[in-house]
This record gives C-alpha cells, sequence and structure tokens, in this order.
C-alpha cells in the first residue's frame, strides 16, 4: 500500500491520498465520531497509531468496524491530514487495518485478538436457564397481528394531517381518544366522551399520574401486583388492604380503612381469579358517591372470557367516581406501551398537569395506527381470535392437570390469561424450586399478599398460559406437572377444578 502511494505526487500543500478512495475533497470531510485520546511520547503519527492499535486490542474496535476518513478524522483530532494518512498507511502494512477501493479503511478480520483478561467479563454464577415462561405476563407474542398492524401503520400514516408530527398533546391524538370512546361503551360498556380520555404508557404509568393528583390512603386488594404497591409507596401513598375471597375485595372492609381511594381488580381479580360480585360493584359505588372517594378500575383483561358472560366495567355505573384504566399490554402486545385513562371530568385538568406540557410517553404513529385498527375492525377481529386460542391453551392445561394432577385445585380460569394452582400449606417453595430445575419460570401465589394482610398466607403457583409458543406449550405443561408436588399419602385422589 506504501509503494502505491509513492505514485501519487507529494507536494507541501496536497497530503498522500488515503486508502480511502472516496475521499475526494474537503466536501467530504465527514463520518462516523471515533473517540481516541492521543497520549504517550513520539510524533502525532506514533500516538495515533499506539491509540488505534490499544482500541482494536481492547475490543472497542470491533474487526470489520469501519474507520473515519482521514480528512474527518484529522479534522476531529485537529492534527495534519498527512499525518491521519500515515498512520492509516502504517498499520495497513503491519496488518491491523485493511483498505479496499471503494470501501473505506476498515478494522482488518483478523487484527490481533483481545488480550484474555479483557476478552470477556469476570464470570459470574450463571442462573439455571429458563426453557418454558410461564409467567403471567404478557400474552403470546408469536399471535401478534403483524400484517393487520402493518396496513394500519400505513392507512395511518398517509392519512395523519401534519400537525400530527410536531409536538404531541398530553391527552393523546384525538384519532385513537374517539376510536376508544367508541369501541369502550361498545365493548367494556364505559361511559365517556373523547375529551375525558387521556393516553399514557400503560398501567403503572396511569398510576403513577393518578398518584401525583390523589391524596390520602388507597385500599388494595389483599392479593394484587406488588409493583403497583410499591408505585404508590414512591408517590408517599399508603396502602391497606382489603380481604380476598371467592367473590373478589370485601367491600363492606372500606369505611374502616379510611381509604379516599380504592383500586380493584373487578373484572378478573389478580391474581385469585373471578370477577367482583354484582352486590360489591354496587356497593364500591355507594361508597365512592357517599364519601367523594374514587375508584380505580384496572381492566388489564377484561376482553378475555371463555366460561362465563361478558362483565361490564364498573366504570359504566357511576363515570363520576370511577378511573378506568386500560392498555394493550395482554390484547395486543406490552412493547407497543399504549394505554388509556378514563377518568372523571373533573379529574381531567389535573391529569394533565401532572402528565406534562407535551406528550413524551406514547408514540404518536402508534397511537394513530392504533386508532386506524379500531376503527376498521382488526382490533375486534384480533380479539375473538385470540380468545379462542388462549381458550385452548386454558382447557389444554386444565385437561393436564386433571389427568396428571388431580389432587391440584385450579381456580381463576374461566377469564385471563393465567390460573392459580393451589397447593397444600408449606409447598409453594418447594414447588418453585422444582420448576427452576425443569427451566420454568413461573409465580408463587406468596409474594402477591400484601404484607400487612390479615388473611392467612397462601401457598400456590400463578401459571400463565399466554406466552409460551405454541410448539413448546405441551412441552412446558409436562415439566409444569413434574414439578407439582406430589399428593398426601392419606388423601384420596380425585380431580379438582373450579372455574371462577
Amino acid at each position: 500500500m506504501a509503494k502505491t502511494w509513492a505514485n501519487h505526487p507529494q507536494s507541501s500543500s496536497l497530503e498522500a491520498p488515503s486508502p480511502n478512495s472516496s475521499e475526494a475533497g474537503p466536501e467530504q470531510a465527514t463520518g462516523a465520531d471515533l473517540h481516541l485520546e492521543l497520549s504517550g511520547e513520539g510524533s502525532l503519527r506514533s500516538q495515533l497509531m499506539h491509540a488505534l492499535r490499544e482500541a482494536i486490542r481492547s475490543g472497542r474496535l470491533a474487526p470489520g468496524t469501519q474507520l473515519p476518513p482521514y480528512r474527518s478524522l484529522a479534522q476531529d483530532l485537529g492534527i495534519a491530514r498527512n499525518t491521519v494518512a500515515g498512520a492509516y498507511a502504517e498499520l495497513v502494512e503491519e496488518g491491523w487495518l485493511s483498505a479496499r477501493q471503494g470501501s473505506g479503511t476498515r478494522v482488518a478480520r483478523r487484527a490481533e485478538p483481545l488480550c484474555p483478561d479483557q476478552a470477556r467479563p469476570p464470570q459470574r454464577r450463571t442462573r439455571r436457564r429458563v426453557l418454558y415462561d410461564l409467567m403471567p405476563s404478557s400474552p403470546d407474542a408469536a399471535a401478534f397481528p403483524r400484517t393487520a398492524w402493518l396496513t394500519s401503520v400505513r392507512r395511518a400514516v398517509a392519512a395523519a394531517p401534519n400537525d400530527a408530527f410536531g409536538v404531541g398533546d398530553p391527552r393523546g391524538r384525538v384519532e385513537l381518544r374517539e376510536a376508544l370512546a367508541e369501541y369502550l361503551a361498545r365493548a367494556r360498556g364505559v361511559r365517556t366522551e373523547p375529551d375525558r380520555i387521556v393516553i399514557c404508557s400503560g398501567f403503572a404509568h396511569g398510576l403513577r399520574l393518578l398518584g401525583r393528583v390523589l391524596r390520602g390512603t388507597v385500599a388494595v386488594e389483599s392479593y394484587g401486583l406488588d409493583f403497583h404497591r410499591d408505585i404508590l409507596a414512591e408517590i408517599g401513598l399508603r396502602t391497606v388492604p382489603l380481604t380476598v375471597d371467592s367473590h373478589g375485595a370485601r367491600i363492606d372492609e372500606l369505611p374502616a380503612t379510611g381509604a379516599e381511594t380504592v383500586l380493584l381488580t373487578p373484572a378478573h381479580q389478580f391474581p385469585t381469579g373471578g370477577p367482583l360480585h354484582p352486590e360489591r360493584r354496587a356497593a364500591v359505588i355507594d361508597w365512592a358517591r357517599s364519601t367523594g372517594g374514587v375508584l380505580v378500575e384496572d381492566d388489564y383483561d377484561g376482553e378475555f372470557r371463555y366460561d362465563r358472560q361478558p362483565v361490564g366495567a364498573v366504570q359504566g355505573l357511576d363515570p363520576d367516581r370511577v378511573v378506568h384504566i386500560g392498555s394493550t399490554s395482554k390484547s395486543l402486545s406490552p412493547a407497543l406501551r399504549l394505554g388509556w385513562m378514563v377518568l372523571p371530568g373533573w379529574l381531567v385538568d389535573d391529569i394533565i398537569a401532572a402528565k406534562g406540557p407535551r406528550e413524551m410517553w406514547a408514540g404518536v404513529v402508534d397511537q394513530l395506527t392504533l386508532a386506524d385498527f379500531i376503527a376498521r375492525g382488526a382490533y375486534d377481529r384480533h380479539l375473538r381470535r385470540m380468545r379462542q386460542h388462549y381458550r385452548r391453551r386454558r382447557d389444554l392445561l386444565a385437561s393436564v392437570l386433571a389427568e396428571r394432577a388431580p389432587h391440584i385445585r385450579v381456580s381463576g380460569i374461566s377469564a385471563g390469561l393465567h390460573a392459580v394452582l393451589e397447593l397444600p400449606p408449606g409447598t409453594e417453595e418447594m414447588a418453585l424450586r422444582a420448576a427452576r430445575r425443569q427451566g420454568l419460570a413461573l409465580d408463587g401465589l406468596r409474594p402477591y399478599r400484601h404484607p400487612d394482610s390479615t388473611m392467612p398466607p397462601r401457598d400456590g403457583l400463578v401459571i400463565g398460559y399466554g406466552t409460551p409458543p405454541d410448539h413448546v406449550f405441551t412441552a412446558a405443561l409436562d415439566a409444569l406437572c413434574l414439578a407439582l408436588p406430589d399428593p398426601p399419602e392419606d388423601e384420596p385422589v380425585t380431580p379438582v377444578l373450579r372455574r371462577r
């Protein structure tokens, strides 16, 4: 390479051409950023070569990485272009770099390997490999309606007004709020108008916004998501538990708590299962009206029901005392980060103020896409298809357990994407250890219990059947059965299945 350069005329005003053949003029003195620190002894050229060698040795510049054109690097470092061109040329000769016509200068594919102590970080004790994900956290990712969603992306972007690509409205795009108002009224019995809907990035985001506005104690279900309680605690709100039984939360306990807000999962109590009993639905509204309290309704999987009539949103009983929060986390994908808050009119301005002057959470293109997805009926079609898909999985889970573990009581499977396997007292931790040995990721029931609950702790496993791909679902159930405790020797083995 150096001999090739010797054939080019050089003078004090024209440096040697770089191996980057595309560098023909100062207008091309641009390129990728490269951080190098020139230090040590010797000429600038020697310092630059040393810095490049060290970057390659450490792995910071991987084999095949394209280097900046020498004009750009010279300008960035504040040194002569001839200095960079000469350093590149010598490193090419040494084998550190390679240069080809039309492809610029790159780190050589056979550059010196990393030193053993730099090749990898210190090894830590690794966790057992997860083969099957039965965590109750997400839907079947493989079932995301890619083609239909892409159709809505194209339609939404093509029809979007120019102002959609400006500063976002903290309320969310009006197209989505209008589509949600129609859908939620039709499918969930929600009574609202578009101007009382605020878009958020999911339930946790909505709860944080509410926490900045609401004051006082928050009553929560004695079994529920611990990270929801953590969010409220971080904001400075105290939570008190309500007993949960087969009919949902004990609303009659609310007056004694002194709470001003209550957080419930009325359509499908999480994690124990079952809807809030109709008498308790009416009772919580009576409590809110008489005390000026607020019900926060977490409608996390209200669309999925199998063995019962649809349960409408409690919000429909009194839109002025209920905050209804939903999202696409279970219905489509948690990766979308799209949710909505249906608010009483008197709360809208406070929530918008808490959110800030512009939309920073939910992308406009996703909002427009979901609006189109709902408006053209694709959302309804997807939900009907997924309802059948998850029901088949639910039925398979129930039949396998009835056959291979008939001593295990299964509850909470009339709706949603998870089931509770009730275990004999004192066996939950043992079952979790056995599950880990089988490569299963799943939850025990005890972590969901409020630490201040007076309810006796229950042993159980919370099994999410939405996540595993179809081709491994049967294997996941086999592994689950191997992890379950054996029946007591003196207990007759009869199948136990409760659907509520």
